[in-house]
Protein backbone atom coordinates (compact mmCIF):
# COMPACT_ATOMS: atom_id res chain seq x y z
CA UNK A 1 0.00 0.00 0.00
CA UNK A 2 0.95 3.58 -0.84
CA UNK A 3 2.79 5.69 1.71
CA UNK A 4 0.06 8.63 1.50
CA UNK A 5 -2.72 5.75 1.54
CA UNK A 6 -1.71 4.31 4.76
CA UNK A 7 -1.48 8.01 6.37
CA UNK A 8 -4.70 8.50 5.15
CA UNK A 9 -6.61 5.38 6.82
CA UNK A 10 -4.43 6.38 10.28
CA UNK A 11 -6.33 9.85 9.80
CA UNK A 12 -9.58 8.76 9.46
CA UNK A 13 -9.46 6.98 12.71
CA UNK A 14 -8.52 10.22 14.75
CA UNK A 15 -10.78 11.97 16.37
CA UNK A 16 -11.99 15.69 15.41
CA UNK A 17 -10.16 16.92 18.68
CA UNK A 18 -6.81 15.25 17.90
CA UNK A 19 -7.08 16.12 14.01
CA UNK A 20 -7.53 19.80 14.96
CA UNK A 21 -4.98 19.37 17.50
CA UNK A 22 -2.26 18.02 15.19
CA UNK A 23 -3.78 20.96 12.41
CA UNK A 24 -2.36 23.31 15.39
CA UNK A 25 1.12 21.73 15.60
CA UNK A 26 1.67 22.34 12.00
CA UNK A 27 1.05 26.14 12.44
CA UNK A 28 2.75 27.26 15.44
CA UNK A 29 4.12 24.73 17.67
CA UNK A 30 7.51 26.10 19.09
CA UNK A 31 9.15 22.64 18.21
CA UNK A 32 10.55 22.75 15.26
CA UNK A 33 10.77 19.08 14.55
CA UNK A 34 7.00 18.39 15.75
CA UNK A 35 5.68 20.89 13.26
CA UNK A 36 7.85 19.59 9.97
CA UNK A 37 6.41 15.97 11.42
CA UNK A 38 2.86 17.38 11.52
CA UNK A 39 3.02 19.07 8.26
CA UNK A 40 4.55 16.05 6.17
CA UNK A 41 1.43 13.99 7.55
CA UNK A 42 -1.01 16.88 6.14
CA UNK A 43 0.81 16.86 2.77
CA UNK A 44 0.10 13.15 2.82
CA UNK A 45 -3.35 13.32 4.03
CA UNK A 46 -4.29 15.68 0.50
CA UNK A 47 -2.72 12.59 -1.45
CA UNK A 48 1.10 13.62 -2.24
CA UNK A 49 3.90 11.07 -2.65
CA UNK A 50 7.00 11.27 -0.42
CA UNK A 51 8.61 11.83 -3.93
CA UNK A 52 6.21 15.24 -4.23
CA UNK A 53 6.75 16.44 -0.62
CA UNK A 54 11.01 15.92 -0.72
CA UNK A 55 10.73 18.41 -4.33
CA UNK A 56 8.96 21.02 -2.40
CA UNK A 57 11.65 21.60 0.67
CA UNK A 58 9.99 20.14 3.38
CA UNK A 59 11.69 17.25 3.86
CA UNK A 60 13.84 14.40 2.50
CA UNK A 61 11.98 11.39 0.93
CA UNK A 62 13.86 9.24 3.65
CA UNK A 63 12.41 11.51 6.55
CA UNK A 64 8.84 11.35 4.78
CA UNK A 65 9.37 7.27 5.02
CA UNK A 66 10.29 7.80 8.63
CA UNK A 67 7.07 9.67 9.52
CA UNK A 68 4.86 7.37 8.10
CA UNK A 69 6.01 4.48 10.20
CA UNK A 70 5.85 6.11 13.08
CA UNK A 71 2.35 7.84 12.41
CA UNK A 72 1.34 4.10 11.12
CA UNK A 73 2.28 2.20 14.02
CA UNK A 74 1.75 4.90 17.03
CA UNK A 75 -0.61 7.64 15.65
CA UNK A 76 0.14 10.93 17.31
CA UNK A 77 2.12 9.80 19.71
CA UNK A 78 4.38 8.58 16.72
CA UNK A 79 5.54 12.71 16.42
CA UNK A 80 6.52 13.65 19.65
CA UNK A 81 10.19 14.16 19.70
CA UNK A 82 12.16 11.21 22.06
CA UNK A 83 15.44 12.43 22.35
CA UNK A 84 14.72 13.22 26.18
CA UNK A 85 15.05 9.59 26.30
CA UNK A 86 18.74 10.03 25.37
CA UNK A 87 19.83 10.41 29.00
CA UNK A 88 20.78 13.30 30.81
CA UNK A 89 22.03 16.20 28.29
CA UNK A 90 26.07 16.83 27.85
CA UNK A 91 25.46 20.48 27.83
CA UNK A 92 24.73 21.36 31.36
CA UNK A 93 25.12 24.85 33.21
CA UNK A 94 28.26 24.30 34.25
CA UNK A 95 29.04 23.59 30.78
CA UNK A 96 28.18 27.19 29.70
CA UNK A 97 29.43 28.61 32.19
CA UNK A 98 32.90 27.47 30.91
CA UNK A 99 31.89 28.33 27.62
CA UNK A 100 31.12 31.90 28.89
CA UNK A 101 34.94 32.37 30.17
CA UNK A 102 36.41 30.73 27.35
CA UNK A 103 34.76 33.04 24.62
CA UNK A 104 35.60 36.04 26.25
CA UNK A 105 39.00 35.26 25.80
CA UNK A 106 41.09 34.28 22.79
CA UNK A 107 42.55 31.01 21.81
CA UNK A 108 46.64 32.48 22.44
CA UNK A 109 45.35 31.99 25.90
CA UNK A 110 44.83 28.22 25.77
CA UNK A 111 48.03 27.44 23.91
CA UNK A 112 46.98 28.01 20.27
CA UNK A 113 48.69 30.30 17.38
CA UNK A 114 45.08 31.28 15.99
CA UNK A 115 43.89 34.38 17.26
CA UNK A 116 40.35 34.40 16.93
CA UNK A 117 37.62 31.75 17.84
CA UNK A 118 35.67 28.68 15.52
CA UNK A 119 33.34 26.56 16.64
CA UNK A 120 35.51 23.18 16.62
CA UNK A 121 37.89 25.09 18.40
CA UNK A 122 35.76 26.18 21.21
CA UNK A 123 35.00 22.34 21.00
CA UNK A 124 38.17 21.08 21.78
CA UNK A 125 38.82 23.88 24.38
CA UNK A 126 36.16 22.76 26.54
CA UNK A 127 36.44 19.22 26.03
CA UNK A 128 39.88 19.85 27.48
CA UNK A 129 38.18 22.13 30.41
CA UNK A 130 35.33 19.35 31.02
CA UNK A 131 35.80 15.89 29.43
CA UNK A 132 32.58 16.79 27.50
CA UNK A 133 32.66 16.52 23.83
CA UNK A 134 29.89 17.94 21.66
CA UNK A 135 29.10 18.21 18.04
CA UNK A 136 29.21 21.21 15.38
CA UNK A 137 25.70 21.16 15.43
CA UNK A 138 25.07 21.46 18.87
CA UNK A 139 27.58 24.01 19.36
CA UNK A 140 26.02 26.06 17.15
CA UNK A 141 22.45 26.03 18.52
CA UNK A 142 24.61 26.12 22.29
CA UNK A 143 25.51 29.49 21.06
CA UNK A 144 22.68 30.71 19.51
CA UNK A 145 20.85 29.95 22.53
CA UNK A 146 23.21 31.96 24.58
CA UNK A 147 23.24 35.15 21.90
CA UNK A 148 26.99 34.43 21.87
CA UNK A 149 27.28 36.19 18.49
CA UNK A 150 29.60 36.46 15.71
CA UNK A 151 30.93 39.61 16.03
CA UNK A 152 33.71 42.70 14.87
CA UNK A 153 35.74 43.84 18.03
CA UNK A 154 36.38 47.19 19.07
CA UNK A 155 39.47 48.76 18.53
CA UNK A 156 40.51 50.50 21.53
CA UNK A 157 44.21 52.07 23.32
CA UNK A 158 44.71 51.31 27.03
CA UNK A 159 44.89 54.68 28.98
CA UNK A 160 48.45 55.51 29.92
CA UNK A 161 47.65 56.88 33.55
CA UNK A 162 46.99 54.84 36.24
CA UNK A 163 44.26 53.30 37.04
CA UNK A 164 43.65 55.52 40.34
CA UNK A 165 44.36 58.87 38.66
CA UNK A 166 41.79 57.79 35.77
CA UNK A 167 38.87 57.13 38.20
CA UNK A 168 39.60 60.09 40.44
CA UNK A 169 39.16 62.34 37.09
CA UNK A 170 36.05 61.11 35.74
CA UNK A 171 34.49 61.17 39.21
CA UNK A 172 34.94 64.86 38.69
CA UNK A 173 33.78 65.38 35.85
CA UNK A 174 30.59 63.03 37.04
CA UNK A 175 30.55 65.48 40.11
CA UNK A 176 30.90 68.64 37.37
CA UNK A 177 27.57 67.37 35.54
CA UNK A 178 25.54 66.31 38.66
CA UNK A 179 26.24 69.04 40.73
CA UNK A 180 26.17 71.73 38.01
CA UNK A 181 24.26 75.50 39.19
CA UNK A 182 21.25 76.67 37.04
CA UNK A 183 23.03 79.78 35.32
CA UNK A 184 26.08 77.25 34.07
CA UNK A 185 26.36 74.74 31.21
CA UNK A 186 28.11 71.26 30.80
CA UNK A 187 28.97 70.51 27.07
CA UNK A 188 31.03 67.27 25.11
CA UNK A 189 32.96 68.59 22.54
CA UNK A 190 34.55 67.04 19.94
CA UNK A 191 35.91 67.45 16.09
CA UNK A 192 34.55 64.86 13.21
CA UNK A 193 35.79 64.51 10.19
CA UNK A 194 33.38 64.16 6.89
CA UNK A 195 35.01 62.69 3.60
CA UNK A 196 33.74 62.66 0.49
CA UNK A 197 34.78 59.17 -0.44
CA UNK A 198 31.90 56.99 1.30
CA UNK A 199 33.03 55.04 4.55
CA UNK A 200 31.91 50.95 3.74
CA UNK A 201 29.61 49.72 6.42
CA UNK A 202 27.59 46.58 6.26
CA UNK A 203 24.28 46.49 4.44
CA UNK A 204 21.29 44.49 3.56
CA UNK A 205 22.05 42.02 -0.05
CA UNK A 206 19.99 40.16 -2.04
CA UNK A 207 21.09 36.38 -1.93
CA UNK A 208 24.53 35.83 -4.63
CA UNK A 209 24.73 39.96 -4.71
CA UNK A 210 27.05 42.81 -3.38
CA UNK A 211 26.22 45.91 -3.78
CA UNK A 212 28.94 48.48 -5.37
CA UNK A 213 29.38 52.09 -3.90
CA UNK A 214 30.46 54.61 -6.23
CA UNK A 215 33.63 56.54 -5.07
CA UNK A 216 34.53 59.85 -7.00
CA UNK A 217 38.15 58.94 -6.31
CA UNK A 218 39.84 62.12 -5.05
CA UNK A 219 38.68 62.83 -1.64
CA UNK A 220 37.57 66.01 -0.33
CA UNK A 221 37.14 66.51 3.46
CA UNK A 222 35.09 69.03 5.77
CA UNK A 223 35.73 69.31 9.67
CA UNK A 224 32.91 69.85 12.27
CA UNK A 225 33.81 70.80 15.65
CA UNK A 226 30.75 70.58 17.82
CA UNK A 227 29.26 70.37 21.42
CA UNK A 228 26.81 68.28 23.11
CA UNK A 229 24.45 69.70 26.15
CA UNK A 230 24.84 67.52 28.69
CA UNK A 231 21.22 68.43 30.47
CA UNK A 232 19.10 68.88 27.17
CA UNK A 233 21.23 66.76 24.47
CA UNK A 234 20.89 70.29 22.59
CA UNK A 235 24.14 70.06 19.41
CA UNK A 236 25.75 72.73 18.50
CA UNK A 237 28.29 72.70 15.27
CA UNK A 238 30.66 74.59 13.80
CA UNK A 239 32.05 73.74 9.79
CA UNK A 240 35.97 74.25 8.36
CA UNK A 241 38.16 73.09 5.80
CA UNK A 242 40.91 72.53 8.31
CA UNK A 243 40.97 70.93 11.67
CA UNK A 244 43.57 73.00 14.14
CA UNK A 245 43.27 75.39 16.87
CA UNK A 246 41.45 78.02 14.87
CA UNK A 247 38.72 76.15 14.41
CA UNK A 248 38.49 75.23 17.76
CA UNK A 249 39.10 78.96 18.73
CA UNK A 250 35.95 80.11 16.83
CA UNK A 251 33.99 77.24 17.84
CA UNK A 252 34.37 78.19 21.69
CA UNK A 253 33.78 82.06 20.61
CA UNK A 254 30.69 80.66 19.23
CA UNK A 255 29.39 78.77 22.13
CA UNK A 256 29.79 82.10 24.23
CA UNK A 257 27.97 84.88 22.11
CA UNK A 258 25.69 83.15 19.88
CA UNK A 259 25.10 79.53 21.13
CA UNK A 260 24.54 80.24 25.44
CA UNK A 261 25.19 83.92 25.72
CA UNK A 262 23.77 84.31 28.79
CA UNK A 263 25.45 81.63 30.75
CA UNK A 264 27.74 82.82 33.51
CA UNK A 265 30.45 79.99 32.67
CA UNK A 266 30.43 77.46 29.91
CA UNK A 267 32.38 74.02 30.52
CA UNK A 268 33.87 72.17 28.12
CA UNK A 269 34.20 68.87 28.36
CA UNK A 270 36.99 67.06 25.74
CA UNK A 271 40.07 65.15 25.13
CA UNK A 272 43.57 65.95 24.60
CA UNK A 273 43.96 66.48 20.93
CA UNK A 274 47.10 68.41 20.62
CA UNK A 275 44.46 71.66 18.88
CA UNK A 276 42.64 71.93 22.37
CA UNK A 277 45.61 72.47 24.17
CA UNK A 278 48.38 74.63 22.00
CA UNK A 279 50.03 77.96 22.93
CA UNK A 280 47.41 79.86 20.22
CA UNK A 281 44.71 78.14 22.54
CA UNK A 282 46.22 79.42 26.02
CA UNK A 283 46.81 82.46 24.69
CA UNK A 284 43.13 83.04 23.75
CA UNK A 285 41.34 81.62 26.77
CA UNK A 286 42.11 84.40 28.74
CA UNK A 287 40.67 86.70 26.35
CA UNK A 288 36.63 84.84 27.26
CA UNK A 289 36.48 86.69 30.71
CA UNK A 290 36.84 83.01 32.45
CA UNK A 291 33.79 82.30 30.89
CA UNK A 292 35.16 78.73 29.46
CA UNK A 293 36.44 75.86 31.50
CA UNK A 294 38.36 73.73 29.69
CA UNK A 295 37.91 69.83 31.31
CA UNK A 296 40.32 67.29 29.70
CA UNK A 297 39.49 63.62 30.00
CA UNK A 298 41.79 60.95 30.72
CA UNK A 299 43.72 60.02 27.80
CA UNK A 300 42.45 57.75 24.80
CA UNK A 301 38.41 57.29 26.57
CA UNK A 302 36.81 58.18 23.59
CA UNK A 303 33.57 56.21 25.50
CA UNK A 304 33.65 58.91 27.92
CA UNK A 305 32.71 61.68 25.85
CA UNK A 306 29.20 61.24 24.84
CA UNK A 307 29.45 63.38 21.54
CA UNK A 308 30.92 60.46 20.47
CA UNK A 309 27.88 58.40 20.32
CA UNK A 310 26.70 61.50 18.08
CA UNK A 311 29.27 61.40 15.69
CA UNK A 312 28.64 57.39 15.31
CA UNK A 313 25.19 57.60 14.37
CA UNK A 314 25.98 60.73 11.60
CA UNK A 315 28.01 58.38 10.12
CA UNK A 316 25.53 55.69 10.07
CA UNK A 317 22.76 58.00 8.84
CA UNK A 318 24.47 60.22 6.63
CA UNK A 319 28.18 59.40 5.41
CA UNK A 320 28.28 55.37 5.69
CA UNK A 321 27.57 54.11 1.68
CA UNK A 322 27.09 57.54 0.95
CA UNK A 323 26.30 58.42 -2.98
CA UNK A 324 27.12 62.41 -3.05
CA UNK A 325 28.86 62.96 -5.75
CA UNK A 326 30.27 66.33 -4.05
CA UNK A 327 31.09 67.74 -1.04
CA UNK A 328 28.49 70.20 -1.04
CA UNK A 329 25.78 67.76 -1.32
CA UNK A 330 27.21 65.60 1.32
CA UNK A 331 27.61 68.42 3.79
CA UNK A 332 23.62 69.24 2.68
CA UNK A 333 22.65 66.23 4.17
CA UNK A 334 24.78 66.25 7.39
CA UNK A 335 23.03 69.77 8.14
CA UNK A 336 20.32 68.56 7.46
CA UNK A 337 20.74 65.41 9.77
CA UNK A 338 22.21 67.32 12.60
CA UNK A 339 19.28 70.20 12.34
CA UNK A 340 16.56 67.00 12.40
CA UNK A 341 18.10 65.23 15.47
CA UNK A 342 18.30 68.83 17.44
CA UNK A 343 14.22 69.17 16.31
CA UNK A 344 13.52 65.65 18.27
CA UNK A 345 15.70 66.16 20.85
CA UNK A 346 14.80 69.68 21.89
CA UNK A 347 10.89 68.53 21.48
CA UNK A 348 11.56 65.64 24.20
CA UNK A 349 13.40 67.46 25.91
CA UNK A 350 10.73 70.30 26.33
CA UNK A 351 7.80 67.88 27.01
CA UNK A 352 9.92 66.13 29.79
CA UNK A 353 10.05 69.77 31.20
CA UNK A 354 7.25 70.46 31.41
CA UNK A 355 5.26 66.97 32.36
Amino acid sequence: MEAWKKVQRVWQGLSRRQRRILKAFAKGNSDAVLRCRCKVVLALVRGNTPRMIAETGLASESQVYRVVKRFVDEGMAGLADRREDNGEAKVTEHYESILWEVVAGSPQDYGYRRPTWTQELLILVLHKQTKIRISTSTMSRLLKRLKIRLGRPKPTVGCPWPKARKTRRLNALRRLVAELPDDEVVVYMDEVDIHLNPKIGPDYMLPGTQKNVLTPGKNHKRYLAGSLDARSGKLCWLEGEQKNSTLFLLFLWQLLREDYPQAKRIHVILDNYRVHSSRQVELALPNMQDRIRLHFLPPYCPDHNRIERVWRDLHANVTRNHRCRTIGQLMCEVRRWLRRRNYRLQRDYTRRQVA
